[in-house]
């Protein structure tokens, strides 16, 4: 499910763990910070690069059906929740969570969706920052 209402993604208990560790499995080296609310694992910032996609960390694979990736980039991966202090934007929706998983807003930032009601169809750009431009300045008149 895609929310704009929600601000970071929730994800059932088990899957939330399962990607909690497989994240901080990856980026060994970041130091582990106490965690901010309502996050689960928060990292000291100073050991971790930063590009025009964000933060240096693991990328975040999304597998869809019919073989699609959406990747997450670190823009959309942490918060900044203090000035030493990044957080994975993920939240832990509980054991009982009604939807697997809910796509939150950070998350959806500067990604452009297409919705095709008419074939039931999501179509998305992934990250515009690879295109070095932002929902807020992306030309919608541009036929190339």
């Amino acid at each position: 499910m895609i929310s704009t209402v929600v601000p970071y993604t929730v994800m059932q208990t088990s899957i939330y763990k399962a990607v909690l560790k497989a994240f901080t499995k990856e980026l060994p080296k970041a130091l582990r910070v106490r965690p901010v609310a309502p996050f689960g694992a928060c990292f000291n910032s100073k050991g971790i690069g930063i590009s025009r996609l964000g933060p240096g960390v693991p990328i975040i694979d999304l597998d869809l059906p019919n073989k699609v990736v959406w990747r997450i980039f670190g823009f959309n991966s942490m918060v900044k929740v203090k000035e030493d202090v990044l957080c994975l934007g993920f939240v832990d929706g509980g054991l009982e969570a009604t939807t697997s998983i809910v796509i939150g807003g950070h998350q959806l930032e500067d990604n452009l969706l297409q919705f095709d009601l008419a074939a039931s169809r999501l179509g998305f750009s992934s990250s515009l920052l690879f295109r070095q431009t932002t929902c807020a300045n992306f030309n919608f008149t541009s036929t190339a």
